[in-house]
């Protein structure tokens, strides 16, 4: 039998493989790209190269690729063999520097917002040392970022990496300050948690709404949902322990730290975590996990569903972000400590995240903005669509005695001074956790939940890294000129508190008594996506953009474009196949129904039968017929009318108000006469078969 540590990573040209195939020298000069950021000689990128190829022909490679991240929130790639003609009608195996730092896919056919003409075809992929080569089907894989040939971001890697620079050359300047010399470089850390449902490949061959959109769009609930909880880390069925299995052999070989797998709380539904990994390589293997999940699952006759909501009635599925902030020499930034000077440093971060999520509470709702996890948010399942922040009781303390002045509630019962006394010991689980909330404070990491389970993470972190890069080098610019460090941090820490503790809620996000105190508090409530979207263009986020170098303006244009582009057409998509579905499917297997119940009357009535049971049923289906009938065509009418909306963002709001409500009547509509239609007559599996079909 395999062992885990045989196999581990043996697909991944990591940092053991470089260290064994590369020279001293460049092996050294690679590192320092890698860990400090330094620019790539040619000749170590040409040793690099070399090194790469053997590796991956020795792993059964032809081909390389440039893998990438386009606007399409899912991954490219282009293959090109290692093949190159060597004069006398054979071939040479070849790959060299300029190849593995720099390739050129066809830019014209990616979404890129107003960045490119379509006639504009030229793109460059350019690589990513930080995150390692992989082997992916026989193909060697090379992260790499996507630009333009006027060098525009074309991709979601891109800014990613900008960010990251941002808060890494912030959040030294504040280091500095604490006297941490031997820091260089800084880097934020995630664990995406990804939850997916699991159906049968039979069941879900039959249903064109999950082939073409991903969810539901009709279906009557069973008589069992996820009411009696008794599948939330329930004893896992042998198929899906299977999968399991073979997706965690899978993910490992790529060396992906896949560590929890469990039963989630609706029926069919999972959820795998992975160790914390630098966001950039983070982003790469959640974008890896998901692929392979949907691989895997077809090698057991399953289909991995990772829509945010794809059954009606039950929980859908999110993705928790946690992230946090780590230096090179081994510090989190977000630990508490135990020493004034550590505590001290801590709570300028917390503060810190505290003041930008709250400045920042658009981006933050944008970032996990999309259609279908605006049938998620706020639901008992989910975060509420305001962006609020959970502490718990311990730390609400300390920021309650800095804030007022008064004794902290402890033994000592001491006022705490930043910087001359010692927070009270604060264990790693220090509270109760809060599901609730979007924004929780989990020990020394912040658990973000209201990322969707499709979406790529890029796009939140790039967000929350932009947005603590401002506040920290808003505090390091104000800092830098103290002359009496621990008092001004004390007010900074003070200050900063008073101003944004509106966005610190501990309680019951689900309650609805919550919507209406945030409105007091100011707080942003966007519900949808196409009302979250135009915030994108507010003055302030550009600034923020640019003033990092995260964004330009164009490319901030580009993105709401794109991003409103993505909503509108996925709608439409799931409005034509609702009517397509309707017309098809649903109306005439309700009339043949009826016609078979109606034959059955008049053959009754021919016996001189009361057929009470036949007539009540056709009467019921006939209405429903008729109703199902007018709704329909509402939706066309309706459907039509968008085509005459010119401007983006009022399309969007028309598909959200107009199109989605009438598509909503008419499942209403539909599954009320599932309920009562014979499962013979019906033309699509149900909802017990979809949920409960695999065992």
């Amino acid at each position: 039998m395999k062992q885990v540590n045989d196999y581990f990573g043996c697909l991944v040209f990591n940092d053991e493989v470089m260290k064994s195939r590369l020279s001293s020298d460049v092996y050294k000069s690679l590192k320092k790209t890698i860990n400090d950021g330094c620019e790539l000689d040619i000749s170590v990128a040409n040793s690099v190269a070399v090194a790469m190829k053997d590796w991956a022909i020795e792993n059964g490679c032809t081909h390389y690729t440039h893998w990438f991240q386009p606007m399409t929130g899912i991954t490219a790639e282009k293959h090109d063999s290692f093949i190159s003609p060597d004069g006398d009608g054979k071939i040479i195996m070849e790959f060299k520097g300029k190849e593995l730092v720099k390739g050129e896919p066809d830019a014209s056919s990616f979404p890129s917002g107003g960045l490119r003409a379509t006639c504009e075809a030229r793109g460059y992929t350019a690589w990513d040392p930080t995150s390692y080569a992989f082997i992916k089907d026989k193909i060697l894989c090379i992260p790499t970022a996507f630009c333009s040939y006027g060098g525009e971001a074309l991709d979601k890697k891109t800014p990613l990496l900008r960010s990251m620079q941002a808060i890494n050359k912030e959040t030294l300047r504040i280091l500095k300050l604490f006297g941490h010399t031997d820091v260089t470089s800084v880097k934020t850390t995630v664990g995406p948690e990804q939850e997916y449902f699991l159906v049968d490949k039979e069941y879900y061959d039959q249903r064109p709404d999950l082939i073409y959109t991903g969810r539901t769009l009709f279906g009557a609930m069973p008589p069992k949902g996820q009411e009696l909880e008794d599948h939330y880390f329930g004893v896992i069925k042998p198929r899906v322990q299977a999968f399991m299995n073979d997706l965690n052999e899978e993910l490992w070989k790529l060396g992906i730290l896949a560590k929890t797998e469990h039963n989630e709380v609706a029926p069919a539904q999972h959820e795998l975590a992975p160790i914390f990994a630098t966001t950039n390589i983070a982003a790469d293997n959640n974008q890896l996990t998901m692929e392979i999940m949907q691989k895997v699952a077809k090698k057991h006759n399953l289909v991995c569903l990772l829509h945010e909501k794809p059954f009606k009635g039950v929980n859908g599925s999110g993705k928790h972000n946690n992230w946090s902030i780590s230096t090179n020499t081994g510090l989190n930034l977000l630990e508490p400590g135990a020493t004034p000077l550590q505590n001290a440093q801590f709570l300028l971060f917390l503060v810190a995240v505290i003041k930008a999520v709250d400045e920042y509470q658009d981006l933050l709702r944008i970032s996990v903005a999309s259609a279908g996890n605006d049938f998620r948010l706020g639901a008992n399942e989910a975060p509420p669509a305001i962006i609020s922040m959970f502490v718990g009781s311990e730390l609400q303390d300390v920021l309650d005695s800095i804030e007022t002045g008064k004794p902290l509630n402890t033994k000592g019962s001491k006022f705490l001074k930043i910087g001359a006394d010692v927070l009270p010991d604060l264990p790693k689980d220090s509270t109760d956790r809060n599901r609730t909330s979007p924004f929780a404070f989990t020990g020394n990491k912040f658990e973000f939940r209201a990322l969707g389970s499709s979406e790529s993470i890029s796009c939140a972190n790039i967000m929350l890294n932009t947005a603590v890069a401002e506040v920290l080098r808003e505090f390091a610019d104000q800092l830098e000129k103290s002359k009496d460090f621990n008092n001004d941090l004390h007010d900074l820490i003070k200050d900063t508190i008073i101003k944004h503790k509106r966005i610190i809620f501990n309680g019951n996000g689900y309650d609805e008594s919550w919507v209406k105190e945030a409105e007091s508090r100011g707080l942003l409530n966007l519900k949808s996506t196409p009302e979250a979207l135009p915030h994108y263009l507010d003055k302030k986020n550009v600034k923020l953009f640019t003033s990092h170098g995260v964004y330009t303006e164009a490319e901030i244009n580009a993105r709401y474009e794109i991003a409103q582009e993505h909503y509108i057409k996925i709608v439409n998509i799931e409005a034509l196949t609702a009517l397509d579905m309707t017309n098809k499917y649903y109306l005439p297997a309700i009339s043949k129904y009826s016609a078979k119940l109606a034959k059955v009357v008049n053959e009754k009535a021919s016996l001189q039968i009361d057929a009470v049971y036949e007539k009540d049923m056709l009467k019921k289906l006939s209405d429903g017929l008729n109703k199902a009938y007018a709704i329909k065509n509402e939706l066309e009418t309706a459907l039509a009318k968008k085509d005459d909306i010119k401007k983006a963002s009022d399309e969007s709001i028309y598909l959200k108000e107009n199109v989605l409500t009438k598509m909503e009547a008419l499942r209403d509509v539909i599954d009320s006469l599932e309920e009562i239609t014979s499962e013979e007559a019906w033309p699509f599996p149900s909802y017990g078969k979809l949920l409960f079909g695999v065992r």
